[in-house]
């Protein structure tokens, strides 16, 4: 990262965030919010930069296996501490270990609780009735199946998932800098790693109970074992069964995940570097693709993939009409042709009170993504640049057809549908930072000028659709 770069990723996030914070606060100040949420807000942005920029400089230096080691220690006593603590604040907060309106939480602990019951009367058959009986699908069962397995082995507590969450987030950050050195350089390998390390997304989902760190991890573990499988050239059982079983667990969580994950492998082999595979071995891997994909198409769990596309994707006019049936104002530009120019960025933070207890907690967590979505996007221009576009094959694809993906959904305003693009934005983010130049800085401070104006404007606009402003 240049200098100029390093002394200002700090203190301009910071600056931004409580100009922000500022500005709708005394712009809108009869709906400002309250003190615990600014409060939340300012302690996750200064957690955030001030820690990733002095780590990252303590550490660029160290051995490699010394840098591994300090960035899963550090990454899992953070969300350990953090685990234990957030289920006293939201007994405190709520009355039950859990995260504000946790219906999606409670539904899944309940559920898995009764089918641990089940299968420990060896009542399989029912587990199989329930759950096609309580779930939207095949996509919703993949989780519930893994908490009913650690419930049946370990007892029913809510402290044990979040555990393995919080060693899972962990661990992710160790893949995110494998991947990233491996594809693009130590400098932005290990960049990357401390971005992950104090990630405000990747901590925050290991103190709720819903299957965000465990999709999150499946999803990037595939990703990184397909580049390894491709760059390192050794074509063994393993290597080439573990990312198949890691890509076909994702269906278990969130089918269109699985889909993204194959499109991007497809366009990592078509777009890899001469030299990195042959033709021949190419040729073999979209066969095989090609007639898994043809296959799953047949298997009733892809006609169920058929309906949620159709249903997430191709009715644009249901969240329209919701926010109308909800008496909003702006309805009609809840729309993929409003929404997709802000794929990377979205959604923007909140920084007034008519918000749910969750967006007014995160509010400073959902700063941070927008702050690195600039970063993101340079990386496409750093990259061409760089004549390292193809090196973009594989995270490149998957983070840009994710996003654009959620952007043409319902699912654009809602922050964990986001969740799984993230590692891909702070890799290409990394890449951004270790490439940037003294000319980019007008690009940079353009941004940030025009974020700080659409987060006043977004506030703006979630008041008078509510005919609040005044």
């Amino acid at each position: 990262m240049p200098e100029k770069l390093h002394k200002h990723f700090q203190w301009v996030g910071i600056g931004v965030y409580l100009l922000a914070l500022l500005l709708v606060s005394v712009c809108f100040r009869t709906y400002a919010m309250k003190p615990l949420w600014m409060a939340w807000g300012v302690s996750t942005v200064l957690f955030y930069f001030l820690l990733t920029y002095c780590f990252h400089g303590r550490w660029k230096g160290d051995e490699r296996k010394s840098f591994v080691k300090k960035v899963f220690w550090v990454a899992f006593s953070i969300r350990a501490l953090f685990v234990g603590a957030m289920m006293f604040y939201f007994y405190y907060q709520t009355g039950i270990s859990m995260e504000y309106g946790a219906a999606d939480s409670l539904n899944y602990h309940f559920t898995a609780s009764y089918l641990s019951d089940l299968v420990r009367k060896g009542q399989f058959r029912e587990v199989f009735w329930v759950l096609n009986g309580n779930t939207m699908g095949f996509s919703d069962q993949g989780y519930l199946l893994y908490l009913t397995t650690l419930y049946t082995c370990f007892g029913k507590n809510i402290l044990g998932p979040r555990l393995l969450k919080a060693l899972m987030s962990a661990y992710l950050c160790v893949v995110i800098y494998k991947f990233a050195s491996r594809s693009f350089g130590e400098k932005t390998g290990r960049l990357a790693a401390v971005m992950a390390v104090f990630m405000p997304q990747f901590i925050h989902y290991t103190s709720t109970y819903m299957k965000e760190t465990e999709m999150v991890f499946l999803a990037t573990l595939a990703l990184e074992r397909m580049d390894y499988l491709i760059r390192s050239k050794h074509y063994t059982f393993w290597n080439i069964a573990i990312p198949i079983l890691l890509t076909a667990l994702t269906f278990g969580f969130r089918t269109v995940l699985g889909m993204i994950l194959i499109a991007s492998f497809v366009l990592f082999l078509l777009c890899a570097e001469p030299g990195m595979i042959s033709r021949k071995a190419k040729c073999i891997a979209l066969m095989v693709v090609a007639a898994v994909v043809v296959f799953f198409l047949f298997t009733p769990i892809g006609w169920e993939m058929l309906i949620i596309v159709h249903l997430n994707f191709g009715e644009s006019n249901a969240l329209v009409e919701k926010y109308q049936q909800l008496g909003l104002n702006y309805a009609e530009y809840a729309q993929y042709k409003y929404t997709a120019p802000g794929a990377f960025v979205l959604p923007l933070t909140n920084l007034v009170e008519v918000a749910n207890e969750n967006q007014k907690m995160m509010n400073g967590t959902y700063f941070v993504k927008n702050y690195l979505a600039f970063f993101a996007m340079w990386s496409i221009v750093a990259a061409i640049r760089e004549k390292k576009w193809r090196s973009f094959g594989l995270i490149g694809s998957y983070t840009l057809i994710y996003v654009m993906t959620i952007a043409f959904s319902f699912a654009f305003n809602s922050e964990r549908y986001h969740l799984p693009a993230l590692p891909g934005i702070i890799i290409m983010a990394a890449f951004a930072m270790t490439h940037f130049r003294k000319r980019d800085f007008v690009f940079y401070y353009g941004y940030n000028v025009v974020l700080l104006g659409a987060i006043v404007a977004w506030n703006y606009l979630k008041l008078a659709a509510r005919g609040l402003f005044f």
